[in-house]
């Protein structure tokens, strides 16, 4: 079985570099995904293929069932691949680099659908020789609040589903290589919103007018000092100071951080109103609830103590994502026969977000991480930079390992 499928990532390789390729030339921003989706289609169509499509919106799902019958032949296994790009300029000079201004495949979303046309292709071939059903998703939306997962769900791509695995390129590995994290493995993301008012006036003039500033910059200071950040000595780069969330090495388990504090003041004029802007993150839904609780609590008996008032807005985003124990250990198992076991990394948490944690929430699922960075090709950017590229070797290796998942838990 594990030369059958490299046999058939080896035939498919050319025509899925080259999907890859159109979908990078033509990204399309979250729940825009028209052309995109279009693409699928016809890919899927070219293979005989049938297909759901305008899931959740520009969504598409296409369903494979095994023709060999064993005991245990019942089993659905859901793959997703999200489809979105981002607003970036694209800074690269690939020869098939973005031509819609403003809009880059910066986070790898372009492979990840790439990839998962390649792997129904195979497992299309495939039938054959497993049991059970396979669901392809193939997903709008997932940097985009609610998130494409959340609406699929509502349309109950899951409801006939038992477990569910995800693939992602990860630049923190190099090509050839795949990391897996069992149980919590990437952290919850609400948006915070905060607005102070008070009386503005002159700043000589305490008397006539409230300190909206003052307010805002004490709200910040003093929820920092609930969820603080490590701080670090410049001079020896390490540590210095202790954080309650989390451990001096950086590692938090909770964060709360404001990335924008607007007070349009001058010298000598205090403004009514200061906005702020922040994000939550942890990796336990009930702390999630008390950080909500704090940052309400605080900010406005704050905002009272200096004659002012705060409204606070904290959108809702993505759960954490929680990849179910025995079912990673299982994957990345299956992963280590068909890379080999040096190859095969154990990850730390991220606190980062994605929505494909609406899914872990539902049923069993497993995300785990496609090494994709080659440096002696000059591919090592980040995700979500101008310049992000991927070694398209590192396809292969996606198509090789979530077939041969897929067909093993099968």
């Amino acid at each position: 079985m594990k030369q059958l499928i490299k046999s058939k990532c080896d035939e498919y390789f050319d025509e899925v570099v080259a999907i890859r390729r159109q979908l990078h030339q033509h990204p399309e921003l979250s729940f825009r995904e028209k052309e995109t989706a279009e693409l699928v289609k016809r890919c899927l169509a070219s293979k005989n293929i049938e297909y759901q499509s305008d899931v959740a919106g520009t969504g598409v799902v296409t369903t494979i069932t095994g023709n060999c019958q064993l005991p245990t032949g019942n089993l659905k296994i859901a793959l997703r691949a999200d489809m979105d790009a981002l607003p970036i300029q694209e800074t690269t000079d690939l020869p098939y680099r973005s031509v819609n201004d403003g809009v880059m495949h910066a986070c790898g979303h372009d492979a990840h659908t790439a990839m998962l046309i390649g792997t129904a292709f195979i497992l299309n071939d495939l039938r054959d020789k497993f049991s059970g059903t396979v669901k392809l998703i193939f997903q709008p939306g997932e940097e985009k609040l609610p998130g494409g997962a959340s609406l699929m769900l509502k349309e109950g791509v899951l409801d006939d589903v038992d477990l569910i695995i995800g693939q992602h390129v990860y630049p923190d590995l190099p090509c050839g290589e795949v990391g897996f994290h069992a149980g919590a493995y990437m952290a919850s993301s609400d948006e915070v919103n905060i607005t102070v008012k008070g009386r503005g006036g002159h700043a000589a003039k305490p008397a006539e007018r409230d300190n909206a500033v003052l307010a805002a910059a004490k709200i910040v200071s003093e929820l920092s000092k609930l969820y603080p950040e490590p701080c670090r000595d410049v001079s020896r780069n390490v540590s210095n100071c202790n954080n309650v969330s989390g451990d001096v090495s950086g590692n938090v388990s909770t964060l709360l951080a404001f990335g924008s504090f607007m007070a349009e003041g001058t010298y000598n004029v205090i403004p009514s109103e200061v906005t702020l802007k922040g994000t939550m993150r942890t990796f336990d839904e009930s702390k999630r609830i008390s950080l909500k609780d704090n940052v309400l609590k605080i900010s406005k008996e704050i905002a009272s103590e200096y004659g002012c008032e705060a409204e606070i807005f904290i959108e809702q985003g993505y759960p954490s994502l929680k990849n179910d124990v025995d079912l990673t250990n299982k994957c990345a198992a299956f992963a280590k026969e068909i890379l080999g076991e040096s190859n095969v990394k154990e990850l730390p948490q991220l606190m980062t977000a994605e929505d494909f944690a609406w899914y872990s929430q539902k049923i069993p699922a497993c995300f785990y991480r496609l090494g994709t960075s080659n440096p002696a090709k000059c591919i090592d950017y980040k995700q979500h930079t101008s310049t992000f590229d991927i070694d398209e070797k590192s396809m292969r290796i996606g198509m090789e390992t979530m077939t041969f998942l897929t067909i093993n838990m099968l």
